[in-house]
């Protein structure tokens, strides 16, 4: 799953093989290798993959489908993909007015419901 994910993750950037296998300090080849699954990465260049495009261990591993970033804040919130807008934006508000303090926040009379 790496190498796809490896791969997938160079070319959005617009790199090639030969310009990650230079910031990486490895062959183009070993780089290719990586690409499909002909080697696997050292976790001390997994690290510096995710760190390089910016996405978790566990994206670039495979684990999770989400590409979610290593500097991300401590309270960011991931939505799942079936959350329409209207049920984001409700569920945002909620969220802002409970760490506000301003108390249980109330879906009556909004004609929300996030199910």
């Amino acid at each position: 799953m790496v190498g796809k994910r490896l791969e997938q993750l160079r070319k959005s950037r617009g790199m090639s093989q030969r310009e990650l296998a230079a910031l990486l300090g490895v062959t183009n080849y070993t780089v290719s290798a990586y690409e499909n699954d002909r080697s696997e990465p050292a976790d001390e260049i997994k690290v510096r993959l995710a760190r390089l495009f910016d996405v978790s261990l566990d994206y670039l591993m495979g684990l999770v489908d989400q590409p979610l970033s290593l500097s991300r804040e401590q309270h960011s919130l991931l939505f799942p993909p079936a959350m329409n807008a209207s049920q984001r934006e409700f569920l945002i508000e909620l969220l802002t007015n409970w760490e506000a303090g301003i108390g249980e926040a109330s879906t009556a009379g909004t004609g929300q419901a996030l199910g």
